[in-house]
This record gives C-alpha cells, structure tokens and sequence, in this order.
C-alpha cells in the first residue's frame, strides 16, 4: 500500500511574488517552493547535492545547488509550449541538500544512496541537482533499487564511460561505466545526446559500441535537427528512464559556467527543446548536473539551468 500523503503546510507561491517564500523563511528554495523533509508528503522532490570531489579539471559544482536555486526565483508555474502547471500537477517541494564529504567520494555515494532512499521507498520522483557528474552513479544505485535497471538519456558532451582517472574508478568521467558493470543500465537502452570533441583514442567508444549505446553527436544534431533524437527516443516509450543532463552539453557560449567546456555544443533553445521531447516517457527520475558558478558569466548558466530544471518538470 502507499503512504497516505499529506497536503503542503505552504502553497505554492504566486508568480508575482517571486522571493516571497525566501523572505518568509530566509532561505532561497528551488522555484520559491516550500521546504519539505516529509517524503509522504510529495510526488516529486527537487534535491541538491553539492559535490564536486569527482571533478577532474575546473573545480566548482558544489556551488551549483545554491546559485540555481537563487536564478530560479523567475521561474514562472505555466509552461505555454508545453502547456502544463507541473506544480499543480505534482506535489513537488524543495527536499534540501544531502550530506555530502567533500574530502571522500566514496562516502559521499554511500550518503547520496541512503539519503535517497526514504524519498525513493515512498514513491517520490527525485530530480537531483548537482555537483558534478560523479553523483549520477550513486543516484542510480538508489533508482535500481526501487525499479531494477533502467533506460537512460544522457545529454552531454562527453560520454562518461571512461574507465579510469588518475587510477580512480570514481570521477565525473566514469560513472555510466560503473552503472553498466554493476548492472545499473540495460545494453540498447542508453542513448547520448550532444557528443564533440576531442578524446583520448580511437577505442574511446569501443565500450559504448560493445553495450550497443545509442549516440547522436552535436554534428549530427546540428545537421539532422530532433528528428533524429526523436528516432531513437521511441524504443525508450513505455520503459522506465533515468534522464542526466550536463550543462556541458550545451555550447560555452550559453552555458560557460561548468568545468570541462567544450565548443560546439547545443544552443539553450535546442537543449530546451530536446528537454519537451522527453514527454511522455516514463521518467522515474533525474540529474542535472556540472553548473560552476566560478567560471559563470553574469549567472546565465545557473539561470539556463534552473529553466531546465523547470523543463524537466515539466515532462515528468
């Protein structure tokens, strides 16, 4: 039987009151929600997880959480394309931060499994804001253990799936080599989104064609448009999906607030769009993850993110 839930102690706030809800309690929350640690009380949590230990260039994404939570106080509950109030359409609340140690990545995964797991166990869809790309691997330990192994989207410039950094298995570069091993993801059922630049060698995508990984590079998007994401996206209909998205996927020039740039990339109105022709997947969770705000340019990474975020929403 599922837990009984319980109404909001707040609703949400109007949009024209947009810092109304940071003024009342003095804190800044994700879309001026409420601050909610009751996981029978919501269907959705926004949850931030400011690590960064995985990083392996440019430090910073502990900081992400909080700057977008500050840009969020625009966002605005009507989505006009999408035409949705994901808020009136899910109890959803900003969850907090988990605990993290910033000085062990291996007990932060340990704390970011446990501190999912109440939210996770109640039926709660977790939509978890990072931190760097590291995270995802503990995220989806906590996913599988609630719906098994499942399908996964992956917007990004990189393909994460190295095996090893400076002799870590554990970094922000490895973590869907980890989630394949460990049984985590399905063979055929990941597909990579923004892919460019420069790599190691030429057997850098020798594990992602041997587990049958599905990839459309920034070329092929920019050539053939959503077309051919939307190609891919049907065998992902009906099936349970994880969706990550690195704000690296898309181009420096809208986002160059994260920690391994890449030229290139996606505009934040294709990103936007690749984000709505997410709808009607079955998503049973989420990330979105490397913003840096020491190297943001005036807090537009933070403020593209924190519309992505209302996106993701969005299509849950």
């Amino acid at each position: 039987m599922p837990a009984t839930r319980r109404k909001f102690r707040l609703p949400h706030p109007e949009p024209t009151d947009a810092l109304t809800y940071a003024r009342f309690t003095g804190v800044a929350t994700f879309m001026r929600l409420p601050h909610i640690t009751e996981p029978e009380e919501l269907e959705v949590a926004l949850v931030g997880v400011p690590f960064d230990g995985g990083t392996t260039y440019r430090p910073g994404p502990r900081f992400g959480p909080r700057h977008i939570r500050d840009q969020s106080a625009i966002i605005r509950p009507w989505n006009p394309v999408l035409k949705v109030n994901p808020f009136a359409k899910r109890r959803t609340a900003d969850y907090g931060d988990l605990s993290v140690n910033p000085l062990s990545i291996e007990d932060t995964f340990r704390r970011i499994e446990t501190g999912l797991a109440p939210l996770l166990a109640t039926g709660v869809r977790c939509v978890c804001v990072g931190g760097d790309h590291s995270i995802s691997l503990p995220i989806l330990r906590a996913v599988a253990k609630k719906h098994g192994p499942v399908l996964l989207i992956q917007f990004d410039a990189h393909n994460d799936l190295w095996d090893e950094y400076f002799g870590s298995k554990y970094s922000h570069g490895t973590p869907f080599r980890r989630a394949f091993e460990e049984g985590l993801l399905k063979d055929a059922g990941v597909l990579q989104v923004g892919l460019r630049g420069q790599v190691y060698g030429e057997g850098d995508f020798d594990f992602a064609q041997a587990h049958k990984v599905r990839m459309v590079t920034a070329e092929e998007f920019h050539e053939k448009g959503i077309g051919i994401v939307e190609s891919h996206l049907r065998a992902f209909r009906g099936k349970p999906v994880y969706v990550t998205l690195d704000i690296d996927a898309v181009d420096p020039a809208f986002a160059p607030g994260t920690g391994t740039p890449q030229v290139g990339g996606l505009t934040s109105i294709q990103i936007l769009t690749l984000v709505r022709a997410l709808r009607g997947l079955d998503i049973v969770g989420c990330d979105l993850v490397e913003v840096s705000p020491p190297y943001d340019t005036g807090e537009i990474t933070s403020l593209l993110a924190a519309n992505l975020l209302f996106e993701l929403l969005c299509v849950l």
